[in-house]
């Protein structure tokens, strides 16, 4: 299996408030390393971050079907998993390409819980796709940063949660965004994910940088942070890569 832990990866812009297609972002060599491992017409299993959001789905379906060939991906089947064909994930190891989209990380991770979908991932050896929430799901233990209002002030909110354990790396995507961000009228970084980073590391990634795990090696690319122990620390940069 090889898979590649994004931020973003393009495909979409907005013209006149309505989202067209578009080729994915070419960054770091993203694009570049995903047509060398691309299979020509890769059938592709898009799985969805809210299973109950069945407009949202197909509307991300429609864009990808589109932007990857347009990218030099060639595409076969595309379909996106969600509350109407849950039992597709059972098919898991007849795709040669899986998308884990992004959207809102504990919705997420309760469908992938409910399909028991780390275990159907164990018998797939083609490419996954990790996709800002879906990344972060990637974790053996997800780090699932408070994003909604009241999350941060929630007591029962789980900001732990039993990931997919392709990786031990915690990611936290839109590093360029969330440094800015305020929630519960508390600063997201300073006042809520560092002190969550005591005896912890996470990797900050900005849109654009990735990692790639091929062979059980992480290669960092591009623009990223370290945040441990409450600081932040630039680790890579736009266009460089490290190995962690």
């Amino acid at each position: 299996m090889i898979t590649y832990l994004t931020s973003h990866i393009g495909g979409s812009v907005k013209k006149d408030g309505v989202r067209e297609p578009a080729p994915l972002g070419a960054e770091n060599g993203f694009l570049e390393s995903l047509r060398k491992n691309w299979k020509n017409g890769a059938d592709v299993l898009i799985m969805s971050a809210d299973p109950e959001d069945t407009g949202r789905n197909d509307s991300i379906r429609n864009i990808f079907e589109e932007a990857f060939p347009m990218s030099g991906l060639p595409v076969g089947r595309m379909v996106i998993c969600d509350k109407r064909n849950e039992a597709e994930a059972d098919e898991i190891s007849g795709y040669d390409v899986v998308v884990l989209a992004g959207g809102h990380v504990p919705t997420q991770n309760a469908f992938f819980g409910r399909l028991c979908l780390k275990e159907k991932l164990k018998c797939f050896s083609g490419i996954v796709i990790g996709i800002s929430a879906g990344t972060m799901n990637c974790a053996e233990t997800v780090y699932a940063q408070p994003e909604l209002e009241g999350e941060s002030l929630d007591k029962e909110y789980r900001r732990f949660l039993p990931g997919l354990g392709i990786t031990r790396l915690m990611i936290l995507p839109h590093y360029q965004d969330i440094r800015e961000d305020m929630l519960d009228g508390k600063r997201l970084l300073e006042d809520i994910t560092f002190p969550d980073s005591c005896g912890r590391r996470f990797y900050g990634l900005a849109d654009g940088s990735y990692v790639l795990i091929e062979n059980g090696t992480a290669i960092l690319h591009g623009e990223a942070y370290l945040i441990r122990d409450g600081r932040a620390e630039r680790i890579c940069e736009a266009e460089k890569q490290l190995v962690l």
